[in-house]
């Protein structure tokens, strides 16, 4: 059975047009990565959780995590829910469940796993380079 709830058309519209791959956030890291000369597969569905971007040869799981959907300061969020919360307090919580789940799973495949969030993408890109080339590094060795 579905869960039903009803929205707005307006609010109806905006979430239709939340995507899932291909979002601002992970445009600008492949390019900064690609800028950097730093090869990548995108979406590598071969591993859990389908990194937004794999390292292969480093074995390095990068994911961009949206604040909302992976719970960004979810104790803090949570009680401020206030639509649905039946419906977005245990999906988001299943998400949050999930993330941890599937770094568990490619830590023991001897993978390195490195989480944005899309606002330190955004706002701090370069931070974000420099993490990721200090993991590369010790990865060489």
């Amino acid at each position: 059975m579905a869960y039903e709830f009803k929205v707005s058309a307006k609010r109806s519209n905006l979430m239709r047009k939340i995507k899932s791959e291909k979002t601002t956030p992970e445009i600008l890291l492949y390019k900064a990565l690609r800028k950097e000369k730093i090869r990548f597969k995108s979406y590598y569905s071969s591993l859990p959780g389908k990194p937004d971007a794999a390292l292969i040869d480093k074995k390095i799981a990068i994911f961009v995590d949206g604040e909302f959907w992976h719970g960004y300061k979810w104790r803090e969020k949570k009680k401020k829910l206030k639509a649905n919360r039946n419906y977005w307090i245990p999906k988001i919580e299943r998400n949050i469940a999930r993330d941890k789940l599937n770094n568990k799973e490619l830590k023991k495949c001897g993978w390195r796993v490195i989480r944005f969030w899309q606002y330190q993408i955004i706002k701090d890109l370069p931070i974000c380079l420099k993490k990721i080339e200090k993991i590369r590094k010790v990865a060489l060795k």
